[in-house]
């Protein structure tokens, strides 16, 4: 007998579909069934609605499957419904100026600590709604495939290492979370190997939101 789920949670990218580029199809025909019977069906992603099929993914699905659709986005930032046939935020966590701009000290902080005490040189991406992306492979470009790629772990390992940061990611975390509370601001750090994401929030604030 098939089991039938309250909820499923799910990523989009490289999990639902291959890259932003791609067909959704096939993800919208093994969606339908459980929208029908009920299933909330729950994207979760670091992605802003605009970067799902231009904002239009909802238009794949009739009304009353789009009652059972939900998107939590942004590393925590946006979490969507979709009412009258529009998606809609009924929750966020963004801060204002202020609390950004202190986040984008904190993340210039952590690249400074990370090149003046490691010589390990990063980039940032100051442009997101309340956490910024620090590069830790500057020179591994990934194109339009924006997830992590199977040899992307081992490979920033060697990189920590050949650093100065034995520890790895549990390291690199610790000190994103020191700096964070140099400032007085707790901050939530996740890395995909490449990125090094520092924030308020992240994937598992908008997976409490739903539930």
């Amino acid at each position: 007998m098939n089991k039938k789920y309250k909820a499923i949670f799910f990523d989009w990218d490289g999990t639902a579909v291959t890259s932003r580029t791609a067909p959704v199809e096939d993800a919208v025909v093994a969606m339908k069934p459980l929208l029908q019977q009920g299933t909330k069906l729950v994207i979760v992603s670091g992605t802003t609605y605009d970067k799902i099929v231009g904002g239009k993914f909802h238009t794949y699905f009739t009304e009353e499957e789009q009652k059972n659709l939900f998107f939590g986005l942004g590393r925590g930032a946006y979490n969507y419904h979709i009412t009258d046939g529009r998606p809609e935020i009924f929750a966020s966590m963004i801060p204002d100026q202020e609390g950004l701009l202190k986040i984008h000290d904190i993340c210039y902080a952590i690249h400074t600590k990370l090149l003046r005490e490691y010589g390990l040189k990063t980039d940032i991406v100051f442009s997101r709604p309340n956490y910024c992306k620090i590069d830790l492979m500057v020179e591994n470009d990934r194109g339009d495939q924006l997830f992590m790629q199977g040899d992307e772990v081992e490979h920033l390992r060697q990189i920590l290492k050949q650093h100065g940061i034995e520890s790895g990611l549990k390291e690199l975390i610790g000190i994103a979370e020191q700096t964070g509370e140099e400032f007085g601001q707790r901050v939530s750090a996740t890395c995909d190997a490449k990125y090094l994401e520092v924030g308020i929030s992240c994937k598992s604030d908008n997976v409490d939101v739903f539930l």
